[in-house]
């Protein structure tokens, strides 16, 4: 029976090494299982260049290269300059920020889910301003030290915002949910970024419309199946 599974938000990090071996137990074990894997984001909770000679980096595009199935990326607001040279040795594939799947009948829209966060109107300025070409471009020709040292105060300055932010305004906006599905012509939505597991209906699309969000990694991992019987998100200990 085919059956799909989508994961996001790990964080992955060399101060975190819990999270790693349990995203390491989660290919050797659930992902097998599976006939295709999308990773929907935040794989990493920083990238500053496919050149980062970090082991981590080697550890991870190795054990997801060893998987007999075909693996998806999305960029997440952490990981968006992971490139092509990473997506080769990893044996993933990149798509773009938001993609539609036909299986079991249904339209499903896969995407990390920050875009749909509209009400956070600095946010999506700063996207705006990272994600421009000539920038990243600049940036990746910066010293390895200095690239670090940048993402390092950014990730700061991040985490100083959001606490001054309510939780509100850090969610999707439910009409920017329903221009996403009504522009893909969709009733099933799955995204990350927002770290609030949970499957909400869609009534203003259909009455079996639905939005699936998966959780971060943080204490244990999280992961969404779609199979014929529909979408099941789960959460297990590393």
């Amino acid at each position: 029976m085919s059956r799909i599974l989508f994961i996001a938000d790990l964080h992955l990090c060399q101060e975190e090494p819990a999270i790693t071996a349990g995203f390491l137990h989660f290919l050797s074990n659930q992902a097998l299982t599976c006939s295709e894997l999308y990773i929907l984001g935040d794989l990493f909770e920083a990238w500053i260049g496919d050149d980062d000679p970090a082991p981590l980096h080697q550890q991870i595009a190795q054990a997801i290269a060893a998987l007999p199935i075909p693996v998806y990326f999305i960029h997440g607001n952490r990981d968006f300059l992971v490139g092509e040279r990473f997506a080769q040795q990893a044996g993933m594939q990149r798509l773009p920020e938001e993609v539609v799947l036909e299986r079991f009948g249904q339209r499903l829209v896969i995407m990390h889910g920050d875009t749909l966060c509209t009400d956070d109107v600095g946010y999506l300025a700063f996207r705006k301003k990272v994600h421009t070409p000539w920038i990243q471009w600049l940036f990746l020709r910066l010293p390895l030290v200095l690239r670090l040292r940048i993402a390092r105060k950014m990730r700061q300055n991040s985490q100083q915002a959001n606490q001054h932010k309510a939780m509100a305004i850090m969610d999707v906006n439910q009409q920017a949910v329903i221009e996403v599905l009504q522009r893909h012509q969709a009733t099933l939505l799955v995204h990350g970024h927002t770290h609030q597991p949970a499957i909400h209906p869609v009534p203003e699309i259909s009455s079996s419309a639905q939005r699936a969000v998966l959780g971060a990694w943080h204490h244990e991992g999280w992961m969404i199946e779609w199979s014929e019987q529909g979408l099941a998100l789960s959460h297990f200990p590393w």
